[in-house]
């Protein structure tokens, strides 16, 4: 698959997910400080929305539609630098677009943009670090093993709603810098000015989420899985000549 359709997949997804996401948090005013249906459809929609695109576009991208994902699979070797900087600049184009949609559809909404918690910087990086480790973590590991393949999307999306369940209390639950800049940008005032700590927090938090996974991670256990999955394969089978056998071939003298 070429980096360009990638790039493209990775651009709509996040593209989806602002839409969606975002958008059901601006459209039904879901409050961090009123824990009521509006907060729990919010938290649904965001896992909701990772699930339909991971069977969607996870074939083309790997569906990351998330620079702290990105930053994650980057620091365990499963993309190259090029790739990780063509994602992040897809990602983040996705997010504005996402936000433009919802400034046309929901003016003066807030367009589901982060805030601090209790107007404090490092409470905010702290919890968003938190939640975007437990994500990242999530995902490398569900990923890292092709027999749990069939069921990815769905416990990611799961793990989002979860993150979402937590942490919308506290910062409105980003874990996702381009998710949080598309709308900060049309929100403007201080979900702008603060736009950085979630930027800044989900890449840390990602990225320690792939250092930590690495410590787990057995390189000898996976070389037994390969030789193990090897030696189960069906022996090619042997080729035999159509031509007669020699003795065949001897026709009786009279």
């Amino acid at each position: 698959m070429s980096l360009l359709k990638k790039c493209f997949a990775e651009c709509l997804g996040t593209f989806v997910l602002v839409v969606f996401g975002c958008g059901t948090a601006a459209a039904l005013k879901c409050s961090g400080t009123d824990p009521n249906a509006a907060y729990l459809m919010t938290a649904l929609t965001f896992g909701l929305v990772i699930v339909a695109m991971a069977y969607s576009v996870g074939n083309v991208s790997g569906c990351h539609i998330n620079p702290a994902v990105s930053i994650g699979m980057l620091c365990c070797g499963k993309m190259t630098v090029t790739e990780f900087f063509a994602y992040i600049a897809s990602q983040f184009v996705g997010g504005i677009l996402g936000g433009l949609v919802l400034f046309g559809l929901l003016p003066g909404s807030g367009y589901g943009a982060n805030g601090l918690y209790n107007n404090n910087v490092w409470a905010s990086l702290l919890v968003e670090i938190i939640l975007t480790f437990v994500f990242v973590f999530a995902i490398i590991g569900v990923t890292s093993k092709k027999q749990f393949g069939s069921v990815a999307g769905i416990v990611i999306g799961l793990t989002l709603t979860l993150i979402h369940i937590f942490g919308i209390h506290f910062t409105g639950t980003s874990v996702n810098p381009a998710r949080s800049f598309g709308p900060a940008i049309f929100a403007g005032g201080e979900s702008f000015t603060n736009v950085w700590v979630f930027i800044v927090a989900p890449l840390v938090g990602g990225a320690l989420a792939a250092l930590v996974y690495k410590l787990f991670d057995n390189p000898v256990e996976k070389e037994e899985e390969a030789a193990t999955a090897s030696a189960a394969a069906p022996a090619a089978p042997a080729k035999t000549s159509s031509r007669p056998s020699g003795g065949n071939r001897k026709k009786k003298r009279r």
